[in-house]
C-alpha cells in the first residue's frame, strides 16, 4: 500500500501534501469553515446543513477527492470525542421543558459516522466505511483496517482519517491509500 495525498487542518490552515492552500485569522472552526469552503469554491450547498465535525471531515476529504470518480474508495475515519460537540448542542435543545425544541436537524448528527456518510453521498461511494472512537489517532489501527479492506477487494482506495473536534480544538489528518 502507498499513501498518495495528505490534508491536515489545524489553526485555521488547510495544507495538502505539506503545502498550504487556505489559511485564515479566524479564531474559531465555524467561521473557519465558511471561508475555507468560500475560498476554495467548494459547490456543495448541504455543506451549510452539516455539523462541525463533518464539516472539517468534509473539507479534508474534499481536498483529496476533489471532483474525480471515487465510488470505489471506502473511508476509515476514526476520533476521541465521538460527535460530542454536536451532542452537547442537541441536549441544550431538550434541557428546558419551556424551550423544548428538539431539532432533527441536529439530532441526525449525534452519530460520528454521519460524517463519513456525508462524504459518501457527496462522491457516489458504494464501498465500506467505518468510523471508530479510539483513545488516540492511531495510524497503524487505521492504516492496518484499510488494508483488509483493499486486500478483500472491497475497494480501489481508501481515504484513512482522524477528525478530532471538540468545541474550538480540532485537528484533520486524512491520507489516501492505494495497493
Amino acid at each position: 500500500m502507498k499513501k498518495t495525498d495528505t490534508c491536515t487542518i489545524e489553526n485555521s490552515e488547510i495544507t495538502v501534501n505539506g503545502q498550504t492552500v487556505f489559511e485564515s485569522p479566524s479564531g474559531n472552526f465555524s467561521d473557519f469553515a465558511k471561508e475555507a469552503y468560500k475560498n476554495l469554491q467548494l459547490n456543495y450547498p448541504k455543506f451549510h446543513k452539516m455539523d462541525n465535525l463533518s464539516k472539517l471531515a468534509f473539507l479534508a476529504s474534499e481536498m483529496i477527492l476533489k471532483d474525480e470518480d471515487h465510488t470505489g474508495t471506502a473511508l476509515v475515519f476514526g476520533n476521541r470525542s465521538s460527535s460530542l460537540d454536536t451532542d452537547f448542542k442537541y441536549q441544550e435543545s431538550i434541557n428546558v421543558r419551556e424551550n423544548y425544541f428538539p431539532s432533527p436537524a441536529v439530532f441526525v448528527y449525534t452519530l460520528p459516522n454521519i460524517c463519513v456518510g456525508e462524504i459518501s453521498i457527496r462522491h457516489k461511494m458504494q464501498t465500506e466505511n467505518a468510523f471508530f472512537v479510539l483513545d488516540e489517532y492511531d495510524e497503524g489501527f487505521l492504516t492496518d483496517y484499510a488494508a483488509q479492506i483493499l486486500h478483500s477487494g472491497k475497494a480501489e482506495k481508501v481515504l484513512c482519517g482522524w477528525v478530532e473536534l471538540y468545541q474550538e480544538s480540532y485537528k484533520a489528518f486524512v491520507y489516501l491509500l492505494t495497493t
